[in-house]
């Protein structure tokens, strides 16, 4: 079982890109964040056309996710768990082949401090009391998508530039860390432990060209999942395509 992760940034603005991945990404399941698209106006011809089942939980020019899968997902939940009056839309659940799969868009945070970072902690807070829930259940469960956190200072080319950033700061990393804490395995270190991965790079100050990029889109997973886990990767080159998005996907493969 495959399951990928991509930030498209904008599917309307990216769909050639992203049909053309999807031809060849041999996912069984694909985790969509920042959408940027109504759920009424999102584009569901092009993907179901290509056999895709699609649930998305989409918001006006911000935010918005979804789940694609090969087979109708089960049980799909839209929104985190925790605070009713949140209306933007960066949360989305489903369960494919017993696998319970989380797809997250988690906020930026920036500028720090102030309000959008305390946001950022305050939806971090909740994600872990559903992380909790998610991994009591004993269930296979997979957390994915984009984090919006640089874990450590080798997923940055230069830890001092985003030393005041609300990706980057303590309380980000530490909050991240809390999750792994309750035994979730981030699956991009467990089968890369060495090297950068990036993950996103901006499209400003050539940081494309000059490789200067970050780890921010990343695979947690259960004991029950990591038990599976087979394999681990960043289609980096899709960074390189004309109008692409400033992330690229990244996967994971389970064993049945």
């Amino acid at each position: 079982m495959k399951i990928a992760s991509f930030n498209i940034n904008g599917v309307k603005a990216r769909l050639p890109r992203l049909l053309e991945w999807l031809d060849i990404c041999e996912a069984d399941v694909v985790c969509l964040q920042e959408l940027k698209s109504m759920d009424d106006s999102f584009p569901r011809l092009e993907f179901e056309d290509r056999g895709w089942h699609l649930e998305t939980h989409g918001q006006k020019g911000f935010n918005g996710v979804a789940l694609f899968s090969r087979e109708p997902l089960q049980d799909v939940r839209r929104g985190l768990p925790g605070d009713d009056s949140d209306e933007q839309a960066r949360y989305i659940e489903g369960t494919q082949k017993g696998v319970r799969i989380a797809c997250l868009y988690l906020p930026n945070g920036n500028p720090a401090p102030g309000p959008k970072y305390d946001y950022k902690l305050a939806w971090m807070e909740r994600l872990k009391k559903r992380a909790t829930e998610l991994f009591n259940s004993e269930q296979p469960t997979v957390i994915t998508g984009d984090f919006n956190v640089i874990p450590t200072e080798k997923d940055c080319y230069d830890p001092a530039a985003w030393l005041n950033d609300a990706l980057f700061l303590p309380q980000t990393r530490a909050a991240f860390q809390t999750l792994l804490y309750q035994g979730w395995t981030d699956a991009i270190r467990q089968i890369h432990p060495q090297g950068d991965c990036f993950t996103f790079w901006d499209y400003q100050r050539g940081s494309w060209e000059k490789d200067n990029g970050i780890r921010i889109d990343h695979f947690l997973l259960s004991p029950q999942a990591a038990d599976r886990l087979q394999d681990a990767g960043i289609d980096r080159a899709q960074r390189g395509k004309e109008k692409a998005s400033d992330h690229v996907p990244v996967w994971v493969t389970l064993s049945d």
